[in-house]
């Protein structure tokens, strides 16, 4: 599943997948990143962006990911931050624990049709919350 969200990165942002697994892999060493609700957000700083940058993955399949809760993981949100990002790393994590704490929103999330509309309910999604 971390590949996939490193492919997904170089894909979406055309960075270097490799160095975005690795740096995602360094940081659940520290410790999982399973937020638990079904859902993991495994983030780590990088040099290869200059501002937060997040995919989705919705797993057709829940697997394993020793989430704090000890359910399997459905939804992943990935989250790069730039090498010096400090707080704002934070504030992008808060959001994204924020918004799948919201059960309307989980729920929307997982029966989402299709990317497309994933993308749609998470734009209104934030900006509602910017309102």
């Amino acid at each position: 599943m971390l590949e996939q969200v490193a492919r997904v990165f170089g894909s979406a942002y055309d960075i270097d997948p490799a160095a975005v697994l690795d740096g995602i892999e360094e940081r659940e060493k520290l410790g999982s990143t399973g937020f638990g609700n079904g859902v993991a957000i495994p983030h780590a700083r990088s040099n290869q962006v200059t501002r937060p940058a997040v995919v989705l993955l919705r797993l057709e399949h829940a697997v394993e990911y020793q989430a704090a809760d000890a359910m399997p993981v459905e939804l992943v949100f990935g989250l790069l931050s730039p090498e010096n990002a400090g707080a704002t790393h934070l504030h992008a994590l808060a959001a994204i624990s924020r918004l799948v704490r919201d059960e309307n929103v989980h729920q929307a999330l997982l029966e989402a049709p299709d990317a497309e509309a994933l993308f749609a309910l998470l734009s209104n999604q934030i900006e509602r919350d910017a309102a």
